[in-house]
């Protein structure tokens, strides 16, 4: 089968689970041109706001280094003394070592793909294969990347020649100055010519960042055989489903999985909330409400009602009010006695109901007992 057929066919968005599993792989978002470009920008921005600070260390050093009187020949002592002239300078090198590796830090970060992920260290034999090198190299990315880097170098190219020829008159006049403004002026140009760079790669990077985006969204889409097979692995499994179901029983402890077997009927929502009732008739003097509960309880408690032959029936607003107004060992609110008592007639004719054919009874909430699925009182 071609290549072309291939690509083709992977006209689905990424999954959530591809998307991790990718990142975990080291297929992540990332952007040279960004990191690059971070790290230039910010050794640019330390050298226009700090710069002043390193070359006034420097001329310490050199002045501390060249100056000696009659005790330094006497006591000499040359590792003390370039420790004591390498110190002068710790501070501003030690501030521009901190601000580019901040910047480094931040071109993974600002892209969301920052962390360590153990599987990208992995040996990988097809990394291995002449074939696939050769492929890499002169495959659509590899020319990509070599537009890329020409683009780079005319454009920096272009910008260092402008910045020669406008300085070019400046440069050569600086043979009449003084060392010290000479050697001012060659700083401020140097400064310049480095923040205009740094802004030109920083051009670079928005440029390159969208193109990285969708190259890696394009090495991600899935085709929908793909997507149904994603699906049956990691919701279709037998053993996913059981242990899914253990945990749900887990949730519920012994004396509440007994109540649920023992219950009359379970009222669902029909998936976020679950109420188990009981009521026999000579023994409660009203329905009580054996257990309740929301998401993974709630689905616990269908599954053990199902296991015990317990009837489940759909009644998302009555569920909801007997949650939200009745504690687990309580009897319902007395406003509500109609609606479950309309229920109960049903479930304890289930059999005749079936056999005829009838439908669930509709029932009426009492608006005071009328609530959402966050528990607020429905207007």
């Amino acid at each position: 089968m071609s290549e072309a057929p291939e690509k083709d066919q992977k006209t689905e968005a990424p999954t959530d689970k591809r998307r991790r599993d990718a990142a975990e792989k080291g297929d992540v978002l990332q952007s040279k041109e960004l990191g690059t470009a971070l790290v230039v920008v910010a050794g640019a921005a330390w050298l226009a706001l700090g710069g002043q600070m390193l070359v006034s260390a420097l001329g310490d050093m050199l002045s501390e280094g060249l100056s000696f009187d009659k005790g330094v020949i006497h006591d000499f002592d040359p590792a003390s003394t370039a420790l004591r002239l390498i110190g002068m300078i710790l501070l501003p090198l030690f501030i521009l070592f901190a601000v580019t590796i901040a910047a480094a830090i931040g071109a993974p970060a600002l892209l969301g793909s920052l962390g360590f992920r153990s599987k990208a260290f992995a040996f990988k034999p097809e990394k291995l294969n002449p074939l696939s090198g050769m492929k890499r190299i002169f495959g659509m990315n590899g020319l990509i990347e070599l537009v890329k880097s020409i683009a780079k170098v005319l454009l920096l190219g272009s910008i260092g020649a402008w910045l020669l020829l406008d300085q070019s008159r400046n440069l050569i006049g600086l043979s009449s100055e003084d060392i010290r403004p000479a050697l001012a002026n060659v700083g401020n140009t140097f400064v310049i010519a480095v923040l205009i760079m740094a802004l030109s790669l920083a051009l670079v990077a928005m440029i390159d960042v969208p193109a990285q985006i969708f190259q890696r969204a394009g090495r991600l889409r899935m085709s929908k055989q793909e997507v149904k097979d994603e699906h049956k692995q990691s919701e279709g499994s037998p053993e996913l489903k059981a242990a899914v179901r253990r945990r749900q029983h887990e949730v519920l402890r012994g004396s509440a999985r007994t109540a649920v077997a023992e219950a009359t009927v379970v009222l669902t929502n029909p998936t976020h909330f679950a109420v188990a009732l009981r009521y026999r008739p000579g023994e409660d003097v009203a329905p009580i409400v054996v257990a309740r509960g929301r998401g993974a309880t709630a689905e616990a408690i269908r599954e053990l009602a199902k296991e015990s032959t317990v009837p489940i029936l759909s009644y998302p607003q009555l569920a909801r009010a007997i949650y939200f107004t009745t504690r687990t060992g309580h009897i319902v609110r007395e406003d509500l006695y109609l609606a479950v008592a309309s229920v109960l007639a049903f479930v304890f004719n289930l059999d005749a109901a079936i056999s005829a054919g009838a439908a669930q009874p509709p029932i009426e909430v009492p608006k005071g007992a009328r609530f959402d699925e966050k528990g607020r009182p429905e207007v």
